[in-house]
């Protein structure tokens, strides 16, 4: 499945896409924690309310962050919604960004400043960097930004982190000195139920310790790249959450665990 499916034709309609647009990292590592950071819902709406954000940012993210003062945050995003997170949400979290980028240079910079030399995994690393996004922009880290430390399993956060870090035909990467072998596996209800189907976890809430032991399932099996696998793994998810047949009919993979289930 992977040398069949793991391929830039197969990414639309993720929210992937729009880190594709831009060739500075400065710019795509943004638009990474926006996009990732609204990829809850159907994925079409996911992407309606993401290009409702960069529209706000153009032509260059990091430029606005950068130029962008707190009061006109609050009002460029004042008509903002998706779902639950409210505009202000939003221009907190922003806000959040341009503090870190005006201390650390780029987010890439503060989360290697908090990643610990030979740590197994991002997880303490993770928390560091919410804590720094949370820092002067109180209000989000409950919804954008959730902290590890509060045993969520944060998908949002490490699909995020597998954009930044992996490279190859779906993953643009850039965040070169953090090890892939450390990421953890981005997990949400259908991944959980496709890796109760695979028998990679037994545990029955898609939280924390649940991502781990499925992490630890995946780097049995590729040491260096543990959470290789989530992109063609969550795509029958994404297809018909958006009305498209995917190629493969994944449904068998989690048939004994419905069965067990009833």
């Amino acid at each position: 499945m992977y040398a069949l499916y793991n391929r830039r034709e197969f990414v639309r309609p993720d929210p992937l896409e729009f880190l594709y647009r831009y060739e500075d990292p400065a710019d795509r590592e943004i638009v990474g924690l926006v996009a990732s950071s609204l990829a809850y819902g159907r994925v079409l709406q996911i992407n309606r309310s993401i290009e409702g954000v960069l529209s706000r940012m153009t032509p260059s993210p990091s430029r606005f962050i950068r130029n962008v003062s707190p009061e006109s945050l609050g009002r460029t995003f004042s008509t903002f919604r998706h779902r639950f997170t409210t505009g202000d949400e939003m221009a907190t979290m922003l806000l959040g960004v341009k503090n870190v980028v005006v201390k650390y240079g780029s987010l890439h910079a503060c989360f290697s400043s908090v990643l610990e030399r030979g740590a197994q995994t991002v997880a303490p690393a993770l928390a560091c960097f919410v804590e720094e996004l949370s820092t002067g922009a109180p209000g989000c880290r409950s919804s954008l930004l959730p902290s590890p430390l509060k045993g969520s399993a944060c998908k949002r956060l490490h699909l995020f982190l597998r954009w930044m870090v992996r490279s190859d035909d779906i993953d643009p990467g850039g965040w070169d000195n953090i090890p892939p072998s450390a990421l953890i596996i981005p997990l949400d209800t259908h991944m959980h139920r496709v890796c109760l189907g695979l028998g990679l976890t037994r545990r029955r809430q898609a939280n924390m310790k649940t991502a781990l032991e499925v992490t630890n399932s995946f780097r049995k099996m590729v040491p260096d790249d543990p959470v290789r696998y989530d992109f063609i793994l969550t795509r029958p998810g994404i297809w018909r959450n958006a009305g498209v047949d995917f190629p493969v009919d994944m449904e068998a993979l989690t048939r004994h665990e419905r069965k067990d289930d009833q």
